[in-house]
């Protein structure tokens, strides 16, 4: 998957819509294709699937309360098959209980959406989680972002062109929330990549050193948010 752009402008990115309420479903189609998206629709998961066969999307809307197999069935299933692990998943839940969506977004989604929800907040949350391709390419070697310089090969960030000094794993935390710019990543995905899934540590373990970090990055740290009762992001753009 990759941004399709003129100067920074998400053009004809094809976004499959999985959503089997018909009027939710048409409604974001008529305002993705005046945003200039190219717009698959399914009504239940087996049609989605079919249509991912026939042309992969960039991005997919998954509703998780669908008939037969539930979105977060097929989230899985999207997630573990090597033609479609990398292709984005926004989920689309009425849901207000937050377990369905941190187990989502373990699987692998990049973010979320509840209904009932603002169309314009809908298409900014697709336009951000399209551009996160981009930005994790260019944050490979190098970030740059509101101050904050860092330079993964040679360890050092700067703040407002003050070397700040991390530890290892703040290091790394805070690469894995650049890399993931945007995306709420929860305290389990946050500890599995920084120090594994084999180590045996609480998941509270991350928010000390969060607390930690903030604190080494001054007034930067405030761009570090927390999503209550999930986990962390790095504020987008």
């Amino acid at each position: 998957m990759g941004l399709k752009s003129v100067q920074g402008d998400i053009l004809k990115n094809h976004i499959l819509i999985i959503e089997d309420e018909k009027d939710i479903n048409d409604l974001l189609v008529y305002h993705l294709n005046k945003e200039n998206f190219e717009v698959t629709q399914a009504l239940n998961a087996e049609e989605g699937l079919k249509k991912i066969t026939q042309k992969l999307p960039d991005l997919v809307i998954l509703d998780l309360m669908l008939p037969q197999m539930s979105g977060l069935e097929l989230c899985e299933e999207l997630k573990t098959q090597e033609n479609t692990k990398n292709m984005a998943v926004v989920m689309l839940t009425a849901k207000s209980e937050t377990a369905d969506i941190v187990y989502g977004l373990e699987l692998g989604a990049d973010d979320y959406i509840t209904k009932p929800f603002d169309i314009r907040e809908v298409v900014a949350r697709l336009k951000a989680v399209l551009r996160r391709a981009f930005h994790k390419r260019k944050s490979e070697e190098s970030f740059s972002y509101k101050g904050l310089k860092a330079d993964w090969a040679r360890h050092k960030i700067f703040v407002d062109k003050e070397e700040v000094h991390l530890t290892l794993t703040e290091f790394k935390i805070l690469k894995a929330l650049v890399e993931n710019h945007g995306r709420v990543l929860t305290r389990d995905k946050l500890l599995d990549m920084v120090v594994g899934h084999d180590t045996a540590v609480i998941d509270r373990t991350i928010d000390v050193h969060i607390l930690a970090l903030r604190k080494k990055l001054k007034n930067w740290g405030q761009f570090i948010e927390t999503i209550r009762g999930i986990g962390y992001r790095l504020q987008d753009e």
